[in-house]
């Protein structure tokens, strides 16, 4: 099927850039109207000082053939929250996929920084930011979601449960953030079942988001270049790989089969058979622990 999605509603929380922004594309190339949320608008930016906003999100989701709707919305106010689903269930009656992706805590981490060092209130702002705006969301978006079965929450983050439980993940406030919230989808699959709606955590690999493509002072067209500056970014992904797996679980009559799972975009693009915009299958968390973490040499022969 050309749109599989084609009637679905879905509600990207966090949708302005990186994979949020990946998602909601592609949720949107395969059919579906998708509420695009997060602080930055045209208009206002939000603490995080990034410059790409809801609305090019929104304007994207609907190029790509979907129907992208933009939404101000602080997620750890509640009432803001309240007011969007109230939106949604008044303009559609439905909600078919809840991703919460809202992030925004890279810049108040404070990496390799012991606890007892870390600036205290940055890192209980990066926790909020990374997990209640997660609770806030599916408190007021469950009960829509779970109003007809088949639908579906994806809990963005970092890592897999089995890469996340065996490694530090480079700043204690960081580390709990992302594990976090793959035991959040693990509880809302849990709670889910009886209503025949599907959770799952799900991780991009190395994200050439916005911010890194800045970083290294590349852009996607020529994201190679930054190998010369760090090899192993050679596995890196674009947004729109994690989103290609978003579409393809939405798109599944079966996606039970994975609900309360860690997943991965790599091991997803092996099950569904969909590629990278390269048309590689980049398989990032794999090449993490034989050939990164290793100390060997750059090389993603075999692992995209």
């Amino acid at each position: 099927m050309d749109k599989p999605l084609k009637d679905k509603i879905a509600l990207v929380a966090g949708g302005t850039r990186g994979a949020g922004r990946g998602i909601a594309v592609e949720l949107g190339a395969a059919g579906a109207t998708v509420y695009v949320t997060g602080r930055t608008t045209r208009e206002n930016r939000s603490e995080y000082g990034r410059p790409e906003t809801i609305e090019e999100t929104a304007e994207l989701v609907t190029e790509a053939g979907g129907e992208g709707i933009a939404v101000q919305v602080d997620h750890l106010e509640p009432e803001q929250v309240r007011a969007l689903v109230e939106r949604v269930e008044r303009d559609h009656g439905r909600l078919d996929v809840l991703v919460n992706d809202i992030w925004g805590g890279e810049l108040l981490a404070q990496w390799e920084t012991p606890l007892w060092e870390h600036d205290l209130a940055a890192g209980l702002r990066l926790l909020r930011l990374a997990i209640d705006t997660h609770v806030i969301t599916s408190h007021f978006a469950l009960p829509l979601l779970l109003k007809r079965p088949g639908g579906l929450v994806v809990e963005m983050t970092d890592g897999t449960k089995e890469y996340n439980d065996r490694n530090y993940r480079v700043s204690f406030f960081y580390d709990h953030a992302k594990s976090a919230v793959i035991r959040l989808a693990f509880a809302q699959a849990h709670e889910l079942r009886p209503y025949g709606c599907a959770a799952v955590a799900l991780t991009p690999g190395w994200l050439r988001s916005e911010m890194m493509l800045e970083l290294f002072g590349v852009r996607e067209d020529n994201w190679r270049d930054a190998t010369a500056r760090e090899p192993h970014f050679v596995i890196s992904e674009s947004p729109r790989y994690v989103g290609r797996a978003v579409a393809a679980l939405a798109a599944d009559p079966e996606v039970m089969r994975w609900s309360g799972q860690s997943l991965d975009s790599g091991r997803l693009a092996r099950e569904y058979g969909f590629t990278d915009l390269d048309g590689s299958q980049p398989d990032c968390w794999r090449y993490l622990v034989e050939v990164q973490d290793p100390g060997k040499p750059a090389d993603a022969t075999g692992y995209r």
